[in-house]
């Protein structure tokens, strides 16, 4: 048993201590299942607490010939497994922490080094009189160690991009990280004392020129997570679980945390649920993460269209994005695809995978984000949130002529790369002129299904502001006039979704005349009955 090889089970109980553990050894039947294969080259990158470190941990903790885990895994999903015994601690496990070696090196210079001499040292211990003295590449010892013994490894890294994501690590450096990743991984002699590997961290694997630099593993993305999904932070039904056992209501954890899909399940960020349910305070959890201070230069690139984007996106609309340019490199950013890219590799944006867009997963990360626009110093952004906010506060004080004033300064001096031709650019324009809204209400919801159809739409206020402001329901027009809108609101009955809301609700009727280019506006009280 040593601290890189063969490690004890010690860093997986932790986690089962802890006060809310969900179980996700399912991994483990994965990864079983591909032992000894060309599939059995892993990296699995997702953002800052989602579990990475877990993960890693127990998949050492089952694999590890240093431990005996069958007591500690016996009520969990893997025992259930037919083949649950049959690699149970049967195997040479070598399991490193990038992060962990970069904090105890004086120089970056050094990382390579250091995790070489530490693990041919204990392999030399493991195997004595097996590793000469002039053998001092580990992919060289792991190799002999297979000639001379059969044994193979299973190869566990986390946090494997550290050194490509810090940006005051040298190219140089970094090159060198990545042909060390190549010599581990990449040919023929790999495949013969490999039995697993398994990469974890924020990014996919570097590309370099128009080949991955280790492009034999099979990559597990944010992007595309393949059938790894319900294993990358929790899923709807675990925290539905963990609502019903913390008396949460579910809800309002939805509104708050929810929104990555990815492979068809909806995801959430497993830090600020298990903050959620044991403080019991919705909030941004999301900063201290310790990412935020990537944001704010990445959204102050300038490249065309990107301020728009992000402007778009914190309103609640999805943004195409062509993600293939990005070359998973933090130094090699080019353009406002690229942005976009590794701020949904961080966790700051979901990604519609079906329809190629990218968007604001939820309430928490639009907080962050809103955060960050206000730090990053746009003085057109400061004004435009001013602007909002006289919209808001003419349209509740039910300022009629006033709102449709303020949405045509809106859309032409903000948002006039979004072209009128129909209702729905009409609601892409309404949802940004609101934007100055969201300290008070989520982000609004569109084509809610209410009554007899769908209200273009709803903006529902935050619990703690139900008193203070009311919920607007909105109908859109094009070229007929805002009464209609109203009527239309009544008479599909509209309002009805919001009988469990306890606070006051406008009736918001807006038409856009194209002939005269200009907005109306129709605002009435809704009468509960």
């Amino acid at each position: 048993m040593g601290r890189f090889v063969n490690p004890d089970n010690s860093a997986f109980q932790v986690a089962l201590n802890s006060k809310i553990y969900v179980d996700k050894t399912g991994l483990i039947e994965y990864t079983n299942s591909v032992l000894d294969t060309m599939e059995g080259y892993i990296c699995n990158s997702r953002p800052r607490r989602f579990g990475k470190s877990y993960a890693a941990n127990m998949l050492a903790a089952y694999y590890s010939k240093g431990c005996d885990s069958e007591e500690m895994f016996s009520g969990l999903e893997i025992a259930k497994a037919p083949d649950f015994k049959q690699h149970l601690n049967k195997y040479d496990v070598i399991h490193i922490d990038i992060q962990w070696f970069l904090a105890n090196c004086e120089n970056a210079d050094e990382v390579v080094s250091f995790i070489t001499k530490s693990v041919l040292d204990e392999l030399r211990e493991i195997y004595p009189g097996t590793l000469p003295t002039e053998v001092v590449r580990l992919p060289d010892a792991l190799s002999r160690v297979k000639e001379r013994t059969g044994q193979k490894f299973i190869i566990i890294i986390d946090e494997w991009d550290v050194l490509i994501r810090d940006g005051e690590v040298s190219e140089t450096i970094q090159d060198e990280y990545i042909n060390f990743l190549r010599g581990m991984f990449k040919g023929t002699e790999p495949t013969k004392y490999i039995q697993l590997a398994y990469l974890t961290g924020i990014l996919p694997i570097k590309k370099e020129k128009a080949q991955s630099a280790v492009n034999n593993l099979d990559e597990f993305t944010m992007l595309q997570a393949f059938g790894l999904a319900p294993y990358i932070g929790f899923t709807e039904n675990e925290v539905k679980d963990l609502c019903e056992k913390y008396n949460r209501d579910f809800e309002k954890v939805k509104k708050w945390y929810d929104g990555y899909l990815l492979d068809g399940y909806q995801v959430y960020n497993p830090k600020a649920v298990v903050s959620l349910m044991t403080k019991g305070k919705f909030r941004s959890y999301w900063s201290e993460t310790g990412s935020y201070e990537v944001v704010v230069p990445l959204i102050c690139m300038n490249f065309d269209g990107l301020k728009t984007a992000i402007i778009e996106m914190i309103s609640g609309a999805e943004v195409e994005v062509n993600t293939a340019s990005f070359k998973n490199d933090p130094a090699k950013i080019q353009n406002r695809d690229d942005v976009i890219t590794y701020l949904i590799h961080l966790g700051y944006l979901g990604y519609n995978e079906e329809n190629g867009t990218a968007f604001v997963p939820n309430e928490e990360i639009r907080q962050e984000l809103s955060t960050a626009v206000r730090n990053s110093h746009w003085d057109e952004m400061i004004t435009f949130q001013q602007e909002s906010r006289k919209l808001l506060m003419a349209t509740l004080t039910k300022d009629e002529k006033r709102v449709a004033q303020e949405i045509e300064k809106i859309h032409n001096d903000y948002v006039s790369i979004i072209q009128y031709n129909n209702e729905n650019s009409l609601s892409s324009v309404l949802a940004i002129a609101y934007l100055g809204s969201m300290q008070y209400y989520f982000k609004p919801v569109r084509e809610m299904p209410t009554g007899y159809g769908f209200a273009d739409l709803i903006f529902v206020p935050k619990p703690e502001y139900v008193n203070s402001y009311p919920a607007m329901v909105m109908e859109l027009k094009w070229n007929k006039d805002a009464e209609t809108a109203v009527k239309q609101i009544k008479k599909k009955k509209y309002p009805e979704s919001l009988l469990q809301y306890t606070g006051d609700i406008l009736l918001v009727g807006i038409n856009y005349d194209p002939d005269i280019k200009a907005h109306e506006c129709l605002i009435e009280k809704y009468e509960k009955k």
